[in-house]
């Protein structure tokens, strides 16, 4: 999911600030040693999906709470499955951010059981649409609304799409409703796999550095909306239910507030650390900013936690117990 790769400042501890400093210290690794921060729980374990806006996410919370309390912090890279089974049984206690893409574990575990709890909102809203890049759209505004994406079907046809346009998508296995909305819209496009989301991606820097015109389906938030400026294509809106019949289908796509999930046990006796991940909430832009470091760069999460952090000292400042003394 380039950039120069940045290099963290780091800061020595010398004279009186070295000694605060390890005071600062060692009082937190008392507060561990205790297990206080964390309530009855000597280590938290934040479930790490796979797409770098969701690494984010665990790596900075995972990193803010062993900066901030002295909390030990495993970042486990599991399935969205894996991770819905693993808070239900307690080996996972928190979920940073969740697409809904199991309805039927959330269901059973956040309903009928109880053993999973919501965290409240992440404060990124999640949306899958179609998108074009914006210096094309800048040429052309008329192509970005539904209605008019027949005129532009010669200019988006691909190898394979006859006299059709060509509606790029990524990995096949992605959950999507358009096929059946190309069908009911009367849209003469056609959908033509990459195959993954970095195929993907290098077909949209492709396009937009040549100034070319293309359709991809693509959501937010995603780290190349830090590098690419893209401009959505409004699709009829979205009602609840509105894509269950795909013989009815004629909407785009929700915004979703993505939320938070934790597992009850540690809920109710996490202590700091459980009030801090219900707490912890920011934006698309700043998620982005550190998936950039992680897929744009090469970096790994929670070094690009860190090196987010050291860059943005007022916005963790928010986060931290008071003066930053973790």
């Amino acid at each position: 999911m380039a950039y120069s790769r940045p290099v963290p400042r780091r800061r020595l501890l010398t004279g009186a600030a070295g000694l605060l400093g390890a005071a600062a210290l060692g009082g937190c690794r008392a507060r561990e040693e205790r297990g206080e921060p964390a309530g009855e729980y000597r280590k938290v374990v934040l479930a790490m999906p796979g797409w770098p806006g969701g690494q984010a996410n665990a790596a900075v919370a995972g990193h803010l709470l062993e900066r901030g309390w002295g909390v030990e912090t495993q970042l486990r890279e599991l399935s969205t499955a894996e991770a819905w089974d693993q808070l239900d049984s307690g080996s996972v206690h928190a979920i940073l951010e969740d697409w809904g893409g199991e309805p039927q574990k959330e269901a059973l575990y956040a309903g009928e059981k109880g053993s999973v709890v919501p965290a409240g909102a992440l404060g990124v809203t999640g949306h899958v649409g179609w998108f074009v890049p914006r210096v094309w759209a800048e040429r052309n505004p008329a192509v970005l609304h539904w209605e008019n994406v027949n005129d532009f079907a010669g200019e988006l046809r691909a190898g394979g799409t006859g006299r059709r346009g060509a509606l790029l998508s990524g990995d096949p296995a992605h959950t999507t409703h358009d096929r059946a909305l190309i069908e009911q819209l009367g849209l003469d496009l056609e959908i033509v796999h990459t195959g993954s989301e970095s195929a993907l991606i290098a077909a949209i820097r492709e396009a937009d550095r040549e100034r070319a015109p293309l359709l991809a389906y693509f959501w937010q938030p995603h780290w190349l909306h830090t590098e690419v400026r893209l401009a959505e294509v409004r699709l009829p809106p979205y009602r609840a239910g509105c894509q269950d019949d795909p013989r009815t289908v004629a909407c785009g796509y929700p915004h979703t507030r993505l939320p938070k999930y934790l597992n009850a046990g540690f809920a109710e006796a996490g202590g700091e650390a459980a009030r801090f991940l219900r707490e912890f909430s920011w934006g698309a832009e700043d998620q982005n900013a550190v998936a950039a470091l992680i897929a744009g760069q090469g970096m790994s999460p929670r070094a690009a936690a860190e090196a987010w952090a050291e860059e943005n000292p007022d916005r963790v400042a928010v986060w931290l117990p008071g003066p930053d003394r973790g």
